[in-house]
């Protein structure tokens, strides 16, 4: 049985919810990479289609999205944050952020691909085009929404870049708003 998007999103985020698992893994995502790299001393990191933030310290981090703000975020997705953290393996870094559950209540990714063919595999991998609900917003960007049981995402690309947030609410406008909010924010 396929995993849905909030199984996937846990299995990543967690080593627990992937050692406990008995579901069968989804199928793998097209084997197109990109090197992103945030420190220009530091060597290129290739991250697959399907890569999700990884925030070692867990729920326990107390480091802010550097585009985000906490307060919006917070607003925006309706609960109050207790742990935040980011993956510098992206650029600009993946945000992670929780609130009281022990799953994360946001997660934002930032995808600069080499085409605009690998963007929009990234949003096909996060809400595939062909089976949610289109998504148009901000102008010029183009891609997938899905909300419901507990989750929620919005996945758009524009040329060569993808957002993806995900959401532990079932309204897919709460991810929606943060997506146009970082983009605003880094001027994309």
């Amino acid at each position: 049985m396929r995993r849905t998007l909030l199984s996937i999103l846990l299995a990543t985020l967690t080593v627990t919810a992937a050692a406990c698992s008995s579901e069968e893994p989804p199928t793998p995502a097209p084997a197109t990479t990109t090197a992103t790299s945030v420190d220009a001393d530091q060597p290129a990191v290739t991250l697959p289609i399907d890569a999700m933030p990884t925030i070692p310290e867990g729920k326990a981090a107390q480091e802010p999205c550097p585009y985000l703000d906490s307060q919006f975020a917070a607003d925006a997705n309706g609960q109050r944050i207790t742990g935040q953290g980011i993956d510098t393996r992206f650029d600009p870094p993946a945000c992670v952020i929780w609130s009281y559950p022990d799953d994360p209540q946001l997660t934002i990714i930032v995808r600069h691909m080499n085409t605009p063919r690998e963007a929009m595999d990234v949003v096909d991998w996060a809400a595939p085009v062909e089976t949610t609900n289109p998504a148009n917003d901000p102008v010029g960007w183009t891609g997938g929404r899905l909300g419901g049981d507990g989750h929620s995402v919005y996945a758009v690309a524009k040329d060569t870049t993808a957002v993806v947030v995900f959401s532990n609410q079932d309204q897919s406008v709460k991810p929606q708003l943060i997506a146009e909010q970082v983009i605003e924010n880094l001027g994309l």
